[in-house]
């Protein structure tokens, strides 16, 4: 009930529900290695994602290559399987400035916002691996499935449209993510329950931040890109799935 006040937006945001039969196929407990490793997995990708926004509309020519390299040791790890736990341990936190460039006049906000979120998504990816490697599961690889791929289809290809709609997407996201935490949390053993329930803050607050940069870069009103985002989203949440994911749709 604590969170309902926190979830009340994420709700009315998304344009639907994500449907029991996910629910009761994600709470079986053989499914769980899925689960853990494709929600790790989509901790980088949010952070990859939100590093390609920096390195393409705000970062100086030093500070990508400064993105860059914060973002190797993750990368290595989970597609060249170079290095272990240990290595990645503190490697959250940049250690050099990112300067934002003079020909954008939103780049030093986008910096603000999206580094903080890189922060906090490299941290959960390597809280989400510490119980992995603590439950003693198997790393395998994990492939992307259609949902990401399926909303940036729709991404307009003119800017400031693009980088519009690739924010908005973002809110989806994170919004989607922060609503399958609190509607799985219930199903999980108490140490996955509480670690799922101490994410919803923070994915949240990226919702929100997407949503307010968004608005903020566009000219117009976005609430005609955010509906067709929400009726793209709700399809692709709403309908059956060949694959299993942490944001897949209805299991086949």
């Amino acid at each position: 009930m604590m969170y309902q006040e926190l979830l009340a937006p994420i709700y009315q945001f998304l344009g639907c529900p994500t449907p029991d039969a996910w629910i009761d196929f994600a709470k079986r407990p053989e499914n769980l290695t899925t689960i853990l490793q494709d929600h790790m997995m989509c901790e980088l990708k949010a952070a990859q994602s939100a590093m390609l926004l920096l390195r393409k509309y705000a970062a100086n020519t030093q500070a990508n290559e400064n993105l860059l390299a914060w973002m190797k040791p993750y990368e290595d790890f989970a597609y060249r399987k170079i290095g272990d736990l240990s290595a990645l341990k503190g490697k959250s936190q940049i250690t050099k400035k990112i300067e934002p460039r003079d020909d954008n006049p939103f780049a030093a906000e986008l910096i603000d916002k999206m580094v903080l979120l890189i922060k906090e998504e490299l941290h959960h990816f390597y809280q989400v691996l510490e119980i992995i490697e603590a439950r003693g599961i198997q790393l395998e690889n994990i492939t992307a499935g259609r949902y990401a791929k399926g909303l940036m289809r729709e991404v307009r290809h003119f800017e400031p449209a693009t980088l519009i709609d690739k924010l908005i997407v973002g809110a989806f996201i994170e919004a989607r993510s922060c609503e399958r935490f609190a509607k799985l949390a219930p199903h999980l053993d108490e140490e996955l329950k509480q670690f799922y329930i101490s994410l919803l803050r923070s994915e949240a607050r990226h919702y929100q931040d997407y949503l307010t940069l968004a608005q903020k870069i566009s000219p117009d009103d976005i609430s005609a890109r955010v509906a067709h985002f929400a009726h793209v989203e709700a399809e692709l949440i709403s309908s059956p799935d060949s694959e299993f994911k942490f944001h897949s749709g209805i299991p086949q």
